[in-house]
């Protein structure tokens, strides 16, 4: 039986289909690369997260020697775990990659994909009731679609990065870079409701474990800063609620969805890229060419004389 996928390795299949627009079927020969691999880690006592270049070397080797698979085939394999590794370097979850001397071919690029409205409006209807988790739960999805943050910018977040009276947040970026981010009014409202003593308050320990989770904006149920898995299972598991599943709903997704949205709505390719924090105008052009195939689509469905 292969061994289960670490959350990390199910964070990057979710970006695969939803960031980089891989067909299900093409995700799902990922999936079984990386499940083969974490099954040899784990008779070896290691993991995806352990796994070190020679482990890389040798399991490619068994594919080869031991188990009689094609060039071709370790190859596809060495293109997967180069896409795992690059992607936890690049989300902060490894300081290493050690597919680096790998010399593979690389996959073209796709589109992001983005949410429906009326599927985000589910997903944030899904926290129901006033217990301080749900509260929580709330604000964290408010949050990661009304301002597009990564979930590693989502768990950075302290209280001190929070103004709700000019409806700002400081955000910290990849390399460490600040921006600062306009709060929605709903995302605004969702967090007051978290900050108040029926919400965080009530989730902070009678001592506090570190500084670091003494500042920090969202605790998990143990009163300690939420981790980026955290985060991951919390919108997996109202993406589940409203029938959204893990090719469809992750993290990323929420982040492309309000890109895409304001896009929709108008909003200029500049201002999305500052409020986004992408280094380069060419990161965020890439949600206009999801907009402008949504245009065509709709004019293709609704005018007469594109019909024909």
């Amino acid at each position: 039986m292969p061994a289960a996928l670490a959350v990390e390795a199910e964070d990057y299949l979710g970006w695969l289909s939803n960031e980089r627009g891989r067909a299900p079927r093409t995700v799902a020969s990922y999936r079984a690369d990386l499940g083969g691999f974490a099954t040899w880690l784990e008779a070896r006592g290691s993991d995806l997260l352990a796994a070190s270049s020679a482990d890389i070397a040798a399991y490619l080797a068994h594919l080869r020697d031991d188990l009689g698979r094609a060039a071709s085939t370790a190859a596809r394999v060495a293109v997967s775990l180069r896409g795992l590794y690059r992607f936890l370097v690049a989300e902060d979850m490894a300081s290493t990659d050690p597919t680096g001397a790998l010399d593979v071919p690389r996959a073209p690029a796709g589109l992001p994909r983005a949410l429906r409205r009326d599927q985000v409006e589910q997903l944030l209807a899904s926290p129901v009731g006033d217990s301080p988790l749900v509260r929580r739960d709330r604000a964290m999805l408010e949050v990661l679609y009304g301002m597009g943050l990564r979930a590693s910018e989502l768990v950075a977040l302290s209280l001190g990065d929070v103004d709700l009276d000019e409806r700002l947040m400081r955000v910290w970026g990849k390399g460490g870079k600040e921006r600062v981010v306009p709060v929605g009014r709903h995302a605004a409202d969702a967090v007051g409701d978290w900050l108040s003593g029926a919400g965080r308050a009530a989730l902070e320990p009678a001592e506090w474990r570190s500084r670091d989770d003494a500042a920090a904006l969202f605790l998990n149920a143990r009163g300690r800063r939420i981790t980026r898995q955290g985060a991951w299972l919390i919108v997996r598991r109202h993406g589940d609620r409203v029938g959204l599943g893990p090719d469809e709903l992750t993290t990323h997704v929420l982040r492309h969805s309000c890109a895409t949205h304001m896009l929709d709505g108008g909003a200029d390719i500049r201002s999305v890229q500052e409020l986004l924090g992408h280094a380069s105008i060419s990161s965020t052009q890439r949600y206009t060419a999801v907009s402008q195939e949504r245009l065509t689509e709709v004019y293709r469905r609704a005018h007469p004389r594109a019909r024909y």
